[in-house]
């Protein structure tokens, strides 16, 4: 495939993008930026929220990792959807109730403005981080196909991609990241079942067959119950899946701004559960994808790439059996899943840094907030793409590994805030509680290491529940006596 057929294939999601942003920014103010006027119909938050937690990163890890892992992360999955009934009954009518912009808002209401501050900056920094460690890697791969053979810098392809994410989200806000979430979530399940079609049809199988093949192959084994100690027993995939669509998804501003944009409460539940029954289906035809992966490769003599995140696109840019329009639609829903969950993301930074940190939602008048809030989303803008180049300068894969593992560790005080915020109603002493949330991140590396050295035991997504604990015990002790 020639770089111009990708190139073009870009261009034409971004048209898209835009006519999207602009019908959805017509009549925007500094509230429909903020919140999407809170008159989003449920359907269609529930179709946006399909496809929102799916990046760039994901949508080649997944099908990527039956290889190695069969569909042992439909496990996970399974642990999501229930995940995702306790976000709509527990902490849905709680934002509602409370009329938050930004779900940190309850920290302040809950505890105060010491707490407040560090749960959104806890956020801060991970949203960043990790937005930017994922569409980088997305970059770097459309640096690859594209820009490198046309001659174009690799600084030049971040700064204009982000441009171009930054003026489609600046107007609309919400509103648009909902409606370019509902694109992005056709374009993936179409990009996915139209390339199961193709596939299967170059190993020669026809419905019947392919179903065959998916269920007699060793790669889409679901279960695992026979050794605890394994990163895929279902317990801990299905237990680590709860906690972690509640931690990451509930407690995470980009993800909630979506639902929190419904007009009530009863329509942010329909659309929560409608979603996390909706995933699994599509994360579903994911692995099947992966499963004919794995059968073509085998077929064709395609050697098995080193890393399996690689196997998704070398079938699709294979060629022999593999029409072109698989190529296209590789690129197509890679792109779609990155730049949706980068422009989501920069809107969630700038509605968290001006509700949160700045505060400008109750200092200043609508025109003032409106001015405020486009300075601010030019910002994380400029941050977002620094980080990008500073990646690409420093780039190696203990780099990205650390800024995995610091998302896992931040999201976890922000899970013990909030946890110990709706079980306990005493009072803390706020001026303490970033002490706190500082100090159980780092008790847990130590405790990770001590496992590792004296009982070579790895802490996985357990993490994630240790920092929680840790914040949880830390505030018990911040109990005010009267």
């Amino acid at each position: 495939m020639t770089p111009w057929i990708v190139l073009a294939t870009i261009v034409g999601y971004f048209v898209l993008l835009f006519i999207i942003s602009w019908a959805a920014s017509r009549r925007a103010d500094a509230n429909t930026a903020l919140t999407g006027g809170r008159q989003a119909p449920w359907f269609i938050v529930a179709i946006a929220m399909i496809g929102a937690p799916i990046s760039g990163v994901t949508f080649v890890s997944v099908p990527g990792q039956v290889a190695v892992k069969s569909f042992s992360y439909m496990q996970m999955v399974l642990g999501f959807a229930v995940g995702y009934f306790v976000i709509a009954y527990v902490l849905m009518p709680l934002f509602f109730k409370r009329n938050l912009v930004s779900i940190y808002g309850y920290l302040e209401q809950r505890f105060g403005g010491g707490t407040h501050k560090t749960g959104a900056w806890f956020f801060f920094i991970s949203k960043m981080l990790g937005a930017a460690v994922r569409f980088y890697v997305v970059c770097v791969t459309l640096q690859l196909l594209v820009f490198a053979p046309l001659g174009i810098p690799f600084v030049l392809n971040v700064i204009v991609t982000i441009a171009l994410i930054f003026l489609y989200t600046l107007q609309g806000g919400v509103k648009t990241v909902i409606w370019t979430d509902t694109l992005k979530s056709f374009c993936l399940i179409m990009s996915v079942v139209l390339c199961i079609f193709f596939i299967a049809r170059g190993l020669g199988y026809n419905l019947g067959e392919l179903c065959s093949a998916v269920a007699g192959d060793d790669s889409s084994r679901i279960f695992f119950f026979d050794n605890p100690k394994e990163g895929t027993y279902f317990w801990k995939q299905f237990i680590a899946g709860i906690f972690m669509v509640i931690a990451t998804t509930g407690l995470d501003q980009d993800l909630m701004q979506r639902t929190l944009a419904s007009k009530n409460v009863g329509e942010s539940k329909k659309s929560l559960i409608v979603s996390g029954i909706t995933q699994i289906f599509v994360v579903g035809l994911f692995l099947v994808l992966g499963t004919l992966l794995v059968l073509y490769s085998n077929k064709s003599g395609l050697a098995m790439p080193e890393k399996t995140d690689e196997l998704f696109g070398q079938v699709a840019f294979s060629g022999g059996n593999i029409p072109i329009v698989v190529g296209v639609l590789f690129i197509l829903g890679l792109v779609s899943a990155a730049y949706s969950a980068a422009g989501s993301a920069l809107t969630a930074l700038t509605t968290s840094f001006t509700v949160d940190i700045l505060e400008s939602d109750k200092r200043q008048q609508p025109e003032a907030l409106a001015r405020t809030r486009k300075w601010v989303h030019v910002a994380m803008a400029a941050v977002m793409g620094l980080v990008i180049i500073v990646f690409y300068a420093i780039s190696n894969s203990d780099a990205i590994s650390a800024v995995y593992t610091l998302a896992s560790y931040t999201y976890g005080p922000i899970l013990g805030l909030f946890a110990f915020g709706m079980m306990c109603r005493a009072a803390v002493r706020d001026r303490w509680v970033p002490l706190v949330c500082v100090a159980a991140p780092v008790l847990s590396f130590f405790i990770q290491q001590w496992l590792a050295s004296s009982f070579g035991y790895t802490l996985g997504f357990e993490l994630l529940l240790l920092n929680a604990l840790l914040t949880m015990i830390g505030l018990a002790l911040l109990i005010k006596k009267n």
